[in-house]
């Protein structure tokens, strides 16, 4: 059998859609169809069902969707295994962090990293999705919630503090009761920051959603409400002042996490180090 073909019929089975494949595969909808004709073909299995623009698969496709998932649960812990071998500090490492704790705390330690290992390249992704570590998506992960689940070795960065904060002629011109406010989307409404900015809302408009802290911030300077933004974004801008001064912060955890299987990889350790150090927790 053809591994590309099984690992494109592994890509439908996961997104259920052909176009949702081909954006996992980075292909054209028309190549997952031909390579899970191909499969098809080479089983002698119908895998497919075909009905207008809808796809599911066969009770056949199941079990061998099932049995594909096993193969690349086992590629996937071998390339683990060879990266936590290699000794040389080279090579690529991805990072999956919030995109704005990506740019403010992570730029100056791994830019100091690899002007001293210069073999070693850094692929960043300022994400707020979880990237998953057990498939290879990203290599360390910084995220705002502790996981609960996986093979995984979990260190704690640092504790982040959020509160609300405006533009100072905004506030002055403007009662406490009539602020409007500025807010992540509707999807983020149960993080803990969030969560905190909806119960201050208190009935008040919120005149403005964003998908990024940086929207966010500059929507405050100007003056279109009060945002919730952390510390180490707004702490230090001089066209922002706490909204509540004495109002205790909103205190989010910042966590480092790697696969266990990649504890061995020295260009794994260096990165870890790197970041540890940039956020303090390590001498």
């Amino acid at each position: 059998m053809d591994w590309e073909n099984l690992r494109h019929f592994a890509a439908l089975a996961q997104a259920g859609t052909l176009s949702g494949a081909a954006r996992e595969l980075h292909v054209e909808h028309a190549t997952i169809a031909r390579r899970i004709a191909a499969l098809e073909t080479e089983l002698s299995l119908k895998l497919v069902d075909r009905r207008g623009r809808r796809l599911s698969l066969t009770v056949d496709g199941e079990r061998v969707a099932a049995l594909v998932e096993r193969m690349e649960t086992g590629a996937r812990a071998i390339d683990r295994a060879a990266g936590s071998a290699r000794s040389a500090l080279a090579g690529n490492v991805t990072i999956s962090a919030p995109p704005t704790l990506a740019a403010a705390m992570l730029a100056r330690p791994l830019v100091a990293l690899r002007t001293q290992h210069p073999a070693l390249t850094i692929r960043l992704l300022g994400e707020t999705r979880q990237a998953s570590l057990d498939r290879r998506e990203a290599d360390i992960a910084i995220r705002l919630s502790r996981p609960a689940e996986g093979e995984l070795i979990i260190v704690k960065l640092a504790e982040l503090a959020f509160r609300l904060y405006g533009n100072p002629a905004y506030l002055g011109q403007t009662q406490p009761q009539d602020w409007a406010f500025v807010a992540y989307d509707e999807g983020l409404d149960l993080a803990a920051q969030q969560a905190a900015l909806i119960r201050q809302v208190a009935g008040r408009p919120i005149r403005f959603r964003a998908s990024t802290l940086e929207i966010q911030r500059a929507l405050v300077r100007e003056g279109g409400g009060v945002g919730m933004l952390p510390d180490f974004m707004a702490g230090d801008d001089s066209a922002l002042v706490p909204a509540v001064p004495g109002q205790p912060p909103v205190m989010r955890d910042a966590w480092l996490v790697f696969h266990a299987d990649m504890k061995g990889s020295a260009a794994i350790r260096a990165v870890v180090k790197s970041i540890r150090e940039g956020f303090g927790t390590v001498s």
